[in-house]
């Protein structure tokens, strides 16, 4: 017999109620309610609660879609047949990552809490039901937006479905652009809205178990909520707004200054070549300047890593901690299939003591936990864009000057060492992935934020203040005009209309350093040979070479001197120069973000975006991301947008 309506599970053992209801909507649970009443203050939380089950439930299909569908990712010999289909674009509704369901669970629990919870209920003076009304509007777009951009057009409902009747009913039909437009006004009125707390009073964390290897798991709740800014932000950007995009995004950064400003010290960026195999090692040039030589013994090497963390994950604004073991709640297959088996029970614990003075030691067989037959590999594609990075340093015993900024293309980008992990196992070598080493899965981080509004900026005719955050972040000298390539009317666009650089907010944003360093060191300043210019030229000879453009720089004569020395100056037509660094940034999601289920959706927009711009043709968006996928062994003509979306399936 089917259940309907609501049911009650468990949150890292909280007790949490959630609506389900029809095929989209059905549970096995047997215990039920019909029509409850939310008028008690607690529901809030416990419904809340549910929903974010709910997320947990779609969280590995939300990734397996997005990154197996993408450029970084490859399949190997142990690849099951559903993750092989998604791979090569041959997923049919049978497949069992292809599911709406997932997705509509979640809205339709949102959908309830909506029309039904009680916005009256107050403590003192404070309003105590605002924050996760709110969490469930933006949660319910988040859903929303995923669903556009697996399967391009879906039916959409804000009424909740309660009955079989309703469930069967026909229902129109929205794109990204309709969902925009019909959930972006409900949105604003709550701009800047906190998100939920329930952390422990005087907490910042809550302990959700032991791991059976035995390391302590805590989740600080505020991360698991989705700030109503960045749903914003992306519902815009998805449907090419590209200013109110913008404006959400920097409404986000100004109002958290905390994760705003959350950026790796020089030192840190230099830590990260702690994770260079040793082969590498041996192969940088004798100048270098880093601090690879200072870790030894125990000192603690804070890195890009630390994103990664099991329970205090850095530069994340909301990620989905999935349970430590099945007795716990959800867990997540994406660790396996990645290659590393976060769920081991080949462990040893000894315990030593008694009572309160008891401890236990727990000793782990490592030959257990990489995985051999992983299902997932990183694509060459990805190996290859990770490697031809260069490298930008300072010489030991060097001034920062001009002609001291050396390069190398030895390292690479550095966070490919830092995902990657080479394990051997049985003579056979391969890569595991360290992201989901933690059984967590990022949906925002900050570095994300200023990539998707750098993403916003470039389409809004800002190409330079797009490359400003990929090469030195928007900062104070920036903002003072100390850059070759910021245009004046940048500078004062980004002090009135997006104002990073108004007298009010300046002083938030001056330590934002420049994502790509992350990976490349040295790339900010007049110094480095990371310059707007010579990058320009690059991605524009890779550009004429792969597509048959003609993507010129405008050389201007400014005079000839006496001696015939001609003095010219080197400009970009302006729609050239936001294609090219729109692959820049493309490029930089690659890197900063690969794995982490936002690939496939990210090429599809930047598709969309090169098409409905037009400035090479009408489908060189289609030419684009096919190119992109090239080595995917698509059954599809990816050139056709039709083809980027699943089959829709209940």
């Amino acid at each position: 017999m089917k259940k309907y309506i609501f049911i009650i599970a468990a949150f890292f053992c909280l007790a949490f109620t959630a609506t389900s209801c029809s095929d989209l909507l059905e549970t096995e649970s047997h215990r039920q309610t019909f029509d409850p009443e939310l008028n008690e203050k607690t529901d809030s939380m416990f419904y809340t609660l549910g929903i974010l089950k709910g997320v947990q439930q779609a969280i590995d299909q939300y990734v397996l879609v997005n990154e197996m569908r993408g450029d970084l990712t490859a399949v190997n010999q142990f690849t099951e047949a559903d993750i092989r289909s998604l791979a090569n674009f041959s997923a049919t509704v049978e497949n069992k990552y292809d599911s709406a369901y997932v997705f509509y669970r979640i809205i339709n629990n949102c959908n309830y809490f909506i029309a039904h919870r009680d916005t009256s209920l107050l403590t003192g003076s404070r309003n105590v039901t605002i924050p996760e009304y709110v969490q469930a509007k933006s949660i319910r777009a988040w859903a929303y937006i995923q669903l556009a951009k697996i399967y391009g057009e879906v039916p959409f409902f804000t009424d909740p479905v309660t009955s079989i009747s309703e469930a069967n009913e026909v229902r129109e039909k929205k794109d990204i652009k309709g969902i925009c437009a019909a959930l972006a006004d409900d949105l604003i009125p709550y701009s800047g809205t906190a998100v939920p707390n329930y952390n422990p009073t005087g907490q910042t964390s809550v302990d959700i178990g032991r791991t059976n290897s035995g390391s302590v798991k805590y989740v600080d709740m505020r991360n698991v909520m989705f700030p109503v800014d960045l749903v914003l932000g992306d519902l815009y950007l998805e449907s090419g707004d590209y200013l109110n995009a913008a404006k959400s995004y920097f409404e986000y950064l100004r109002a958290n200054q905390a994760s705003a400003d959350w950026y790796l010290s020089f030192s840190d960026r230099d830590d990260a070549l702690y994770y260079l195999p040793a082969s590498k090692l041996t192969d940088l040039p004798a100048d270098i300047n880093f601090l690879f030589t200072s870790h030894t013994g125990n000192i603690s090497v804070t890195t890009w890593n630390s994103i990664f963390s099991q329970s205090t994950p850095q530069d994340v604004i909301t990620y989905v901690p999935m349970a430590v073991n099945k007795t716990k709640g959800q867990v997540t297959s994406l660790p396996r299939l990645f290659g590393y088996n976060y769920y081991t029970t080949d462990v040893e614990s000894t315990t030593s003591g008694e009572g309160d003075d008891a401890s236990t030691t727990y000793v782990i067989d490592y030959s257990s936990i990489y995985l051999k037959d992983r299902q997932i590999d990183p694509s060459q594609a990805y190996l290859d864009l990770s490697d031809s990075q260069e490298f930008y340093y300072v010489p030991t015993g060097s001034a920062t000057a001009a002609g001291n900024v050396k390069t190398t293309y030895v390292t690479g980008d550095l966070r490919r060492y830092v995902t990657m992990n080479s394990a051997t196992v049985d003579d056979s070598t391969f890569y595991v992935n360290r992201k989901y080493m933690t059984g967590n899965v990022n949906i925002y981080r900050t570095t994300q934020v200023y990539l998707r509004l750098a993403e916003a900026l470039n389409r809004m005719g800002y190409p330079d203040a797009a490359f400003a955050i990929l090469k030195d972040g928007l900062n104070v000298d920036i903002s003072e005009g100390e850059s070759a390539y910021v245009r004046p009317e940048t500078i004062e666009m980004l002090k009135t209309t997006i104002p990073f650089f108004s007298d009010a907010n300046i002083s938030m944003f001056q330590n934002n350093f420049g994502i790509h360093c992350y990976g490349s060191g040295y790339t900010e300043g007049l110094y480095s040979s990371y310059q707007y210019d010579s990058e320009l030229q690059k991605k524009a000879t890779q550009l004429n070479e792969e597509f048959g453009l003609d993507i010129q720089p405008i050389i201007t004569t400014d005079s000839i001197d006496e001696e015939g020395n001609v003095y010219y100056t080197v400009s970009w037509n302006l729609e050239d120069q936001i294609n090219i660094v729109e692959d820049l940034i493309c490029d930089e999601y690659a890197l900063e973000l690969a794995f982490e289920g936002y690939r496939f959706g990210d090429l599809c927009r930047i598709a969309r975006h090169k098409n409905q711009d037009a400035t090479y043709g009408s489908n060189f968006g289609g030419r684009w991301i096919a190119k992109k996928l090239e080595n995917k062994n698509a059954v599809v003509d990816l050139t056709n947008e039709t083809n980027w979306y699943l089959p829709f399936s209940k």
